[in-house]
């Protein structure tokens, strides 16, 4: 099994029954990086590196993810963003800045407005707050998110499904979504590959959760005018275009302190333009 190299593995108890892995590596101000679907934490190996020379960097398997636990419930991205802030206070952080991509974006932004306390810096790295993602997501157009609709079905069939073609099924998100196809090694998309293998009930928990649960979070914080209070960044593709959508003034609406960058790589910008994801990390961590 691939990991960080330099970096140290540990197993941190957030919840009741649920304990998180995350490596560990660096010194100095802490940030914490999410990773997204259909990957692991290594999906941050080159970008943790580099951040570590500077920083305390904390790299976790979300939970339902990769060596983490994965109880039968819990995939609100409330709950998975109480279990960041729980996995870096069980490190001695406090307040720590927080990264997220995809999937990990997307608790890192419900972790932003539900801890503001604690979170001093957001990046959210290629995708919409759920609520902005289905009201985008119409006509031909949706095709792109087939699977955000085949994993928002009731328990049952969507597992079955995945279950019985999984290599293939995510195995096509890691083909379609890189423009770089070397990005992703061998080895590191075979350990992708065995660890969403093994979690498919969890990881259709967490998407049916952005079809019911965590759209009623959004929604009740956009009804109070909440909005993220700490510096942002968002690095994405310029999917605006195909799907009809202004992406700066979605995100705007969120947050006040906004620096929004279109990247030309494909999706998976950690591993496709690590310098460059981190040359903008930095950038968020000095503002």
């Amino acid at each position: 099994m691939p990991t960080i190299s330099d970096f140290d593995y540990q197993r941190v108890p957030v919840a009741e029954g649920v304990s998180l892995n995350a490596a560990v590596g660096g010194s100095g101000s802490p940030i914490v990086l999410l990773h997204g679907f259909p990957q692991t934490h290594l999906m941050w190996r080159h970008v943790a590196r580099d951040l570590a020379a500077d920083h305390t960097v904390i790299v976790p398997d979300l939970r339902g993810y990769g060596e983490s636990d994965k109880p039968s419930d819990g995939y609100s991205k409330r709950t998975m963003a109480a279990d960041i802030a729980a996995l870096a206070r069980a490190l001695g952080h406090d307040r720590f800045a927080l990264a997220g991509h995809d999937r990990g974006a997307l608790v890192a932004f419900r972790a932003g407005l539900d801890h503001p306390d604690t979170i001093t810096h957001l990046a959210c790295l290629d995708v919409l707050p759920t609520l902005d993602m289905w009201d985008v997501m119409h006509g031909a157009s949706a095709a792109v998110g087939f699977h955000l609709y085949l994993m928002a079905q009731p328990p049952g069939l969507p597992e079955q499904l995945i279950a019985g073609a999984s290599d293939a099924f995510f195995g096509h998100f890691l083909d379609v979504w890189t423009n770089d196809p070397a990005a992703i090694p061998p080895d590191v998309r075979a350990a992708y590959l065995d660890a969403c293998r093994a979690a498919i009930p969890s990881i259709v928990a967490d998407y049916r959760a952005s079809a019911g649960v965590d759209v009623d979070h959004d929604q009740a914080d956009r009804d109070a005018g909440n909005r993220l209070r700490m510096p942002v960044t968002v690095l994405q593709q310029d999917w605006g275009a195909a799907l009809g959508y202004d992406a700066v003034a979605l995100w705007g609406a969120w947050a006040a302190d906004l620096q929004h960058e279109t990247v030309t790589c494909g999706h998976f910008m950690a591993e496709e333009a690590p310098a460059q994801v981190a040359k903008h990390l930095r950038a968020l961590l000095a503002r």
